[in-house]
């Protein structure tokens, strides 16, 4: 069977390639698969502990029995639709307002909007930042945003509407990498604890990573957060 794989970030720069195409025998598993890339990309072994995998835009393990056809994805810990949902659910080279996703998320229900935006800020751990790159599995980050959103409304239900956009490309210092916009018919009902919970959930499951460059060089900034199929 043939499978397509897809390596993101320092996995990417790490084999040369972000897209590659595989042969495994019938009924090969993500380990499977794991072991013949090592051995074609012994680089990949270095990452191997602190690797994420995806199957069809869903996290798995590596016990995973693959079918043909499936699209398999390779990345490191996060860095952090159409119609309606193409403007709520976002993954966008486009600058992002604060203004403007207030206004995704305004009905006329609504009595109190939260809104919160990460900004490029230009030091990072004791280190000058000139600029950061963003990078996305875009496909998969934008169903996890909306995965973000139904766990967020599933714990306070008494929201309104929430929308999430996610900056990638080159940002400057100063500029918007992410906003979170989330209505509630009073101040109360769980705009403010939802949009913290949506930021903080961002950065665990969806696959966005940024690298940073300055005068020192340029790195890769990866999380702590392994997710696995318990966060599908």
């Amino acid at each position: 069977m043939k499978v397509s794989i897809k390596l993101f970030a320092r996995l990417r720069e790490l084999v040369g390639t972000g897209a590659l195409e595989h042969t495994l025998a019938d009924n090969a598993t993500i380990s499977d698969l794991i072991q013949s890339l090592q051995g074609e990309f012994p680089k990949l072994a270095e990452a191997a502990p602190r690797t994420i995998i995806s199957v069809n835009r869903e996290f798995a393990d590596p016990g995973t029995h693959l079918a043909d056809g499936d699209e398999v994805a390779f990345f490191p810990p996060v860095s952090g639709g159409s119609g309606a949902d193409a403007e709520k659910f976002a993954v966008t080279f486009d600058p992002i307002g604060l203004d403007e996703m207030a206004a995704r998320v305004v009905k006329p229900e609504t009595g109190a909007v939260a809104v919160f935006g990460g900004v490029v800020r230009n030091v990072s751990l004791g280190k000058e930042v000139e600029r950061l790159e963003y990078e996305a599995y875009e496909e998969m980050a934008v169903a996890k945003l909306k995965q973000v959103a139904a766990e967020a409304r599933a714990q306070w239900p008494k929201i309104v509407d929430i929308a999430i956009v996610q900056r990638i490309g080159r940002l400057e210092v100063g500029e918007n990498a992410v906003v979170v916009a989330v209505s509630s018919p009073h101040r109360g009902d769980g705009c403010f604890e939802a949009c913290a919970y949506a930021i903080n959930r961002l950065k665990e499951i969806v696959p966005i990573w940024k690298k940073e460059f300055g005068p020192a060089g340029d790195e890769w900034i990866e999380g702590d957060y392994l997710p696995s199929e318990v966060d599908n």
